[in-house]
């Protein structure tokens, strides 16, 4: 069993700054992939970043040149760096992980619970 601890959200002013984190433990023999969706209220789940472990990287138009995602793999924690935060960045943010489970030899796919992030205008 995977589990993911986030951290980091907050209220910030828009233009400000905001690191969030997630930390996945448990039966985790290696992990192919991390990254973050955020959901505002009343609209649909969206790809904010990932990171794959051959370090290609995606990243939503909407946050490019703004988020940057990294990843800690000696602690399997994913990153999620926010700059320049808009009105618009508001949301909860939900980190994944998939890889493969030490126990079972299987693919996972985890989602943690999701921090709040909001920024005021």
């Amino acid at each position: 069993q995977v589990q993911l601890v986030e951290s980091g959200g907050a209220l910030v002013q828009a233009g400000g700054s905001l690191r969030i984190s997630c930390a996945a433990s448990g039966s985790i023999l290696s992990i192919s992939a991390m990254g973050w969706y955020r959901q505002a209220l009343g609209k649909q789940r969206e790809l904010v970043a990932s990171l794959t472990t051959g370090q290609t990287t995606q990243i939503a138009e909407s946050v490019k040149g703004r988020f940057t995602i990294s990843r800690d793999g000696a602690k399997n924690t994913v990153f999620l760096q926010m700059n320049s935060l808009k009105p618009e960045d508001t949301g909860v943010y939900y980190c994944y992980v998939k890889g493969i489970d030490s126990r079972t030899r299987a693919e996972f796919s985890s989602g943690a619970q999701g921090t709040q992030v909001t920024v005021s205008s």
